[in-house]
């Protein structure tokens, strides 16, 4: 596929009280987390309701979206965190996200240029996300962009990711 015609595609920062931005992640958000790459189901009720006004309140978090014209088509959420090492700010790329009918036109990489400049605007020190091994495309725009598996030492290995649910 080609890239998008610049006058179509508009990549912003979101503004959290703007309706139509509100819209935009919650629908691009429930969308991706309805792909196999996003778990297979849709958002709870409640995330659609209260993500938005959470996002909002929360000063380290911004997002990045994407349109089409007025049809938005793609989305990144960031959450500031905190580098001890380098005592900087690093920003977490959360959700990356661009519709089906738009991969593989450089969406994700243009809204990551944002991101990028978001960040160093913030003065963070690095940018990390965490990726399913088997999303070889999204992997490929991730290195494509710069970005490398994580490792201090390499007889350590690579970092690998955990989570734990608290009820």
């Amino acid at each position: 596929m080609t890239d998008l015609a610049p006058s179509r595609l508009r990549i912003c920062r979101a503004d959290y009280h703007n309706p139509e931005h509100a819209g935009a992640l919650v629908l691009l958000l429930d969308a991706y987390a309805q792909d196999p790459a996003g778990g297979g189901e849709p958002l709870s009720d409640f995330a659609k309701s209260h993500l938005v006004k959470e996002l909002a309140v929360r000063p380290q978090a911004f997002s990045v979206l994407a349109f089409d014209g007025d049809a938005p088509v793609g989305l990144i959420n960031c959450i500031e965190g905190f580098s001890t090492f380098a005592c900087k700010p690093l920003i977490n790329i959360h959700d990356v996200a661009v519709m089906a009918s738009h991969r593989g036109q450089r969406v994700g990489e243009q809204m990551l240029a944002l991101v990028d400049e978001i960040a160093r605007e913030r003065g963070a020190c690095k940018l990390t996300l965490e990726v399913l091994q088997g999303n070889h495309s999204a992997i490929r725009l991730y290195e494509r962009v710069g970005f490398a598996g994580y490792q201090l030492d390499p007889a350590m290995g690579q970092a690998r990711f955990f989570h734990k649910w608290l009820d």
